[in-house]
């Protein structure tokens, strides 16, 4: 699977890995086997499963061959 980062998302994660230390691989295991898989708007999937006392969410959009993370948080 394929996965792109947007700007946005690398920016957000570089936050959340200052602050709790999420990191992308943590990320991108979220995205590849998620707890749960929501849907948002636009066609935007959030896969989200719990991490660190919390609930860590990735929304994408899926492409061609794989996926492009929007943003994390």
């Amino acid at each position: 699977m394929n996965i792109v980062w947007t700007k946005h998302a690398v920016e957000r994660l570089k936050q959340w890995e200052k602050t709790i230390g999420i990191t992308e691989e943590e990320a991108e295991r979220v995205l590849r086997d998620p707890g749960q898989v929501v849907d948002g708007d636009l066609g935007v999937k959030i896969a989200q499963a719990k991490s660190r006392g919390g609930v860590l969410r990735i929304p994408s959009k899926e492409e061609e061959g794989g996926y492009r993370i929007i943003t994390v948080y």
